[in-house]
C-alpha cells in the first residue's frame, strides 16, 4: 500500500523527502512508514529506502503542489 501523503517517517527531522517530488510513503501491514525513493528504480545512486533527514540530494526536485492537494495515487 503506498501512500503519497506524508507521515511519520517524514515529520521527523525535516528531511529534504517531505518536499520532493519523487518521494512516496509506504505503510506496510502492521502500520510502520518507510519513506520510498522513486529515482532509485533508474539510478544506482539512490537508496530505495534513504535513511532520514536527507539534508542533501542531487535528485531533489521540489513539489509543484502539497502532498494533500494531490489526492491519492497508486
Amino acid at each position: 500500500m503506498t501512500d503519497p501523503r506524508p507521515g511519520a517517517a517524514l515529520s521527523e527531522g525535516g528531511s529534504l523527502c517531505a518536499a520532493c517530488a519523487h518521494t512516496r510513503v509506504v505503510t506496510s501491514a502492521k502500520g510502520a512508514s518507510f519513506v520510498l525513493c522513486g529515482l532509485s528504480r533508474t539510478d544506482g545512486r539512490f537508496a530505495k529506502y534513504p535513511r532520514l533527514p536527507v539534508l542533501a540530494c542531487v535528485g531533489f526536485e521540489k513539489l509543484e503542489e502539497p502532498r494533500g492537494a494531490q489526492g491519492h495515487q497508486r
